[in-house]
């Protein structure tokens, strides 16, 4: 068995931690209530905070579980069923294939990611011409998620419209705010330390939005900013060069710490850590984890999913002021 499928299951092992089966037994009880299935706890919890005391919500991906390819497990096929919309990212985030087939086939299916490309289409990001479907990781994209999410809610429930709506334009302030309080912290670090490495490629769109300069709008210069071992979707095996492409940018721009992710193996980060050390360059690996494909879980500090990226800010912000001491 390799270690990702070890890793794997572990990480189906956090359900337990993350649900518990009264939240479903709440969602399936027959009320006024709209039942909204997201794939994503990222999307949930955008769609309680509009939705409030007139939506019934829950996720379909739970706790650490790669959203990438997730295939549908044993009581999804209730959830599915039952919702009267789903939200999910697109984007090709959920590209397993019994998960796609669910959405292709259910009545209300609806991509945010979608929204967001055609409200900005040039915000879109691609890796060897596959789009980055990470754009929770910036705030100031994800907010465009808002609007959509209350129109549809209003549409089934015009009853609720006016709270919707308040609900969606003071998310959408909130969010703002904490969109630009993150970008002026990191303006406080010095532009040669803001280099950031971690587990996979899920942290494109928070390195442009937060650790660029206001020169770097191109993305041949602000993606030297960033770089991962493993690609968007955490799934390959590492090859010998994937290790030392990732070395080399280490050295080049004197980077000291690389950042895991709560729901990928630190295996490959260890590996490059100790390559980067036969070469003299003492790099460590950060005790704290960072979150980009799953939100954490109650009493992680980053069970929101504004506390995520604050949490994800304030780790990497916190190792970089003790390298600048």
């Amino acid at each position: 068995m390799s270690i990702k499928v070890v890793f794997a299951f572990l990480c189906a092992c956090l359900f337990i931690g993350c649900t518990s089966s009264s939240d479903m037994d709440q969602w399936i009880k027959q009320n006024d209530k709209i039942k909204v299935l997201s794939t994503t706890a990222m999307i949930d919890d955008i769609v309680g905070q509009v939705g409030g005391e007139r939506v019934d919500h829950i996720p379909l991906i739970l706790g650490e579980i790669d959203p990438h390819g997730y295939e549908l497990v044993k009581g999804d096929d209730e959830k599915i069923t039952f919702a009267q919309i789903i939200f999910f990212n697109g984007l090709g985030l959920e590209h397993g294939a019994s998960l796609r087939y669910a959405l292709d086939h259910h009545q209300c299916a609806i991509a945010v990611g979608n929204s967001v490309q055609r409200a900005v289409p040039e915000s879109i990001l691609y890796s060897e011409q596959n789009m980055d479907p990470h754009i929770w990781m910036d705030i100031s994209l994800w907010s465009y998620i808002v609007d959509p999410i209350a129109d549809t809610l209003v549409n089934l429930d015009p009853l609720g419209a006016d709270l919707y709506r308040r609900n969606a334009e003071a998310l959408k302030k909130k969010m703002e705010n904490e969109h630009q309080a993150i970008k002026a912290a990191f303006a406080q670090i010095a532009e040669q330390k803001r280099y950031l490495v971690t587990s996979h490629d899920a942290f494109n769109y928070f390195t442009r939005a937060y650790l660029a300069s206001a020169e770097e709008t191109e993305p041949s210069q602000w993606n030297k900013r960033f770089d991962a071992p493993e690609g968007l979707a955490p799934e390959g095996q590492l090859s010998t060069t994937d290790i030392q492409q990732i070395v080399d940018h280490l050295i080049r721009y004197q980077i000291k710490v690389v950042f895991s992710e709560s729901n990928v193996s630190a295996d490959s980060l260890k590996k490059i850590v100790h390559a980067c050390r036969q070469k003299g360059l003492q790099v460590e690996i950060c005790s704290e984890h960072l979150y980009g494909d799953a939100m954490g879980c109650k009493g992680s500090g980053a069970e929101n999913y504004l506390n995520m990226i604050q949490h994800n800010a304030d780790v990497i912000l916190k190792e970089w002021h003790k390298e600048e001491r």
